[in-house]
């Protein structure tokens, strides 16, 4: 499927990003290529946006989807505005679900329950995120990873959005979750995040608001999931003023933490629905594979493994 757009069209669209994938190297020196049109490693790609009062912002991210996306979810936060309704005019193929519940977890919980692609993409619906880092995310799984969130934190990302206050609140979050659980993750409240369907979406996800990312990281992790990290550069949202609730959302986070990591672990049965069909590399995966910890990149070249 090719996604068809408006009379923008997708000309102006720039060459995809270098991505890296296990011996180190960079979208063009491995054989990994995509011209644009063809989706890495032959996957299909489904895509889930929660919007709520995106309307001017959502052509900045439509209109920088790679056209090799197989669908494109796009969750209405019961907005009122016209969110709904650019969406389709900027992406006639695109899916409006209708939010039955509130917050940003909720959404994107009823986003995975509509996806029929091989993989599933997080993406927000401000602009703060580039749609055209997206194809780094799909090698990774196509290398065999069950879920591979991007990081502000590694080598090569940046984030313009982050202010003092959520930095700190960040690094205390992750540096918590990390001692507690025993993750490595770099970066922890970031939703800019990708997984083979059958895997993150088979967790028992219970957030309602933007402690999803937290709760996701932790369960992932706990469940023995195959997780990697790849450098993500966050601008600021183009239009309108963040919804995040610095104190509220901070408490919110904590609690999940606490709730997440002391709860059940899950488990996540091995099954043909949840593998990637047509690779016998892309087999589910749930042991963690141990990299040395000392090296800033994990023994395979890519950024650290859990």
């Amino acid at each position: 499927m090719t996604l068809q757009r408006s009379e923008r069209g997708i000309d102006g669209i720039p060459a995809p990003l270098p991505v890296p994938n296990q011996n180190g190297y960079l979208n063009g020196t491995n054989g990994h290529h995509t011209n644009g049109h063809h989706p890495p490693a032959n996957l299909r790609v489904s895509v889930v946006i929660p919007a709520r009062n995106e309307a001017k912002s959502l052509p900045h991210v439509l209109g920088k989807l790679p056209p090799w996306v197989h669908e494109v979810i796009l969750v209405d936060g019961l907005s009122v505005d016209d969110t709904s309704r650019v969406a389709k005019l900027e992406l006639p193929a695109i899916r409006i679900v209708e939010q039955t519940g509130k917050g940003k977890g909720n959404a994107l919980r009823e986003g995975f329950m509509h996806c029929t692609g091989d993989v599933v993409v997080a993406l927000d619906a401000d602009g703060s995120m580039d749609p055209r880092e997206m194809d780094r995310f799909v090698f990774v799984l196509a290398d065999g990873y069950d879920y591979v969130k991007g990081s502000r934190m590694l080598p090569g990302a940046s984030s313009s959005d982050l202010t003092l206050l959520r930095s700190a609140g960040n690094w205390m979050f992750r540096t918590l979750t990390n001692l507690i659980t025993g993750s490595r993750y770099s970066d922890l409240c970031y939703g800019y995040f990708a997984f083979r369907r059958g895997t993150v979406d088979a967790l028992n996800l219970r957030s309602d608001g933007f402690e999803i990312e937290t709760e996701i990281n932790i369960r992932a992790h706990r469940a023995g999931l195959r997780i990697a990290e790849v450098p993500s550069c966050e601008t600021e949202r183009h239009h309108g003023s963040s919804q995040l609730h610095a104190l509220r959302d901070g408490l919110r986070i904590l609690f999940t933490i606490a709730r997440a990591s002391l709860g059940s672990r899950d488990t996540i049965e091995s099954s043909p629905n949840g593998a990637l069909a047509g690779s016998e590399a892309l087999a589910p995966v749930t042991v963690c594979v141990p990299v040395d910890s000392q090296s800033a990149n994990g023994t395979n070249g890519l950024p650290p493994d859990y």
